[in-house]
């Protein structure tokens, strides 16, 4: 026996003849409902009703009711059970709506977060250099004191680089023009800006930190939770990234580097936005690949993990990738030489025609 479950009923059959079933109720929100169960992977009601003993399924998500096996359903017409394509129609409208409405998955929200996070750190970029550039001109010596946040704080709280020195407890001459009030109020402005942009990351570096202990522990401390983060926003999910194979994220985040090579036939890329991790911009150029492989084989492991509930694993991943990265070095300790090209067929042949022509001129 097999179970069957299609958009209007629940089927259970022996070959291709139905043995018994379950239609939906002729309502297309209350069949929509079903549905959207179906796809968050829940078992329906009517589907354990008609269970039996040593059945097969025809969906991986009714495993705790049968063996999963593929099975061409499509003898089972709803035209046969008197359910119309304009139902049917109706029903689809109603569970875009419902998914449509459905929470944001924290993974999802968390991907968002480091998206933000970048736009910050964009505008962050842009506006401290205006402040530096401009209030450089009145007290040009504060850089060498405060940076970041804290420059920004200065300037937007005190202003007076008279004032900031007392508070520094520091005593120079400045080598800064003067600016009249009205100048210096503006920049106190773009300064509080700054500031508040600041705190603005600040805080979102502590949204994503706690939700991905919550949702990737084990991907958090192999990594870091901003690059852990950044994974699963580049993949679309955490479901997605634990999905994907080992080398495609490997080269997550150089897709453009990637299409040049299968386009021009320029060197691959052999790493994608895990650069960032010390295991790889630190290691030398010529080991990067061979650590690349193995980190992306990593996470992908510790991605695995984390999407189905699995135990904590990640102090064993960062064993693993220390002792891969130790054999690493002591096998290629030195960068490999550089071999020059031997010429090919037809760059002899345009030397040739070169010198025939040089010939032919000097005639």
């Amino acid at each position: 026996m097999i179970l069957i479950t299609k958009w209007f009923g629940v089927f259970l059959c022996e070959e291709t003849e139905v043995r018994r079933y379950i239609l939906f109720e002729k309502e297309p929100k209350l069949i929509a409902r079903k549905l959207a169960a179906v796809q968050r992977g829940e078992i329906l009601p009517e589907e354990r009703e008609l269970a039996v003993r040593r059945m097969k399924v025809t969906d991986a998500r009714l495993k705790p009711l049968g063996k999963p096996m593929v099975f061409d359903a499509s003898f089972i017409k709803p035209e046969k059970y008197e359910m119309t394509s304009e139902l049917m129609q109706k029903v689809m409208v109603e569970l875009g709506k419902i998914r449509v409405r459905e929470p944001l998955s924290e993974d999802r929200s968390i991907a968002q977060a480091i998206r933000a996070t970048d736009d910050l750190i964009e505008e962050i970029n842009l506006l401290s250099e205006r402040l530096h550039e401009w209030y450089g001109v009145y007290f040009p010596e504060l850089g060498d004191f405060a940076v970041e946040a804290e420059y920004a704080r200065l300037v937007a709280e005190m202003g007076d680089r008279e004032v900031i020195m007392k508070h520094l407890g520091v005593s120079l001459e400045s080598v800064g023009m003067d600016l009249v009030e009205r100048d210096l109020e503006v920049i106190r402005g773009m300064g509080a800006t700054l500031f508040e942009l600041y705190k603005r990351k600040e805080a979102l570096d502590a949204y994503i930190l706690d939700g991905m202990n919550r949702v990737a522990p084990n991907l958090t401390k192999l990594l870091n939770p901003n690059l852990g983060a950044r994974l699963i926003s580049l993949a679309g999910g955490l479901k997605r990234l634990a999905r994907m194979p080992s080398s495609t994220v490997q080269l997550l985040g150089a897709e453009k580097a990637l299409f040049l090579h299968l386009r021009s036939g320029k060197n691959p890329p052999k790493h994608g936005v895990i650069f960032q991790h010390p295991w790889i911009n630190r290691t030398p150029y010529w080991q990067r690949g061979k650590v690349a492989r193995s980190l992306g084989g990593k996470i992908s492991i510790a991605a695995k993990v984390d999407a189905y509930k699995g135990e904590p694993i990640a102090d064993q991943l960062i064993e693993q990738m220390e002792k891969r990265i130790a054999e690493v070095k002591e096998k290629y300790p030195d960068p490999p030489k550089r071999q020059e090209r031997p010429q090919g067929r037809h760059q002899n042949q345009r030397q040739g025609q070169g010198q025939r022509h040089g010939q032919n001129r000097r005639r």
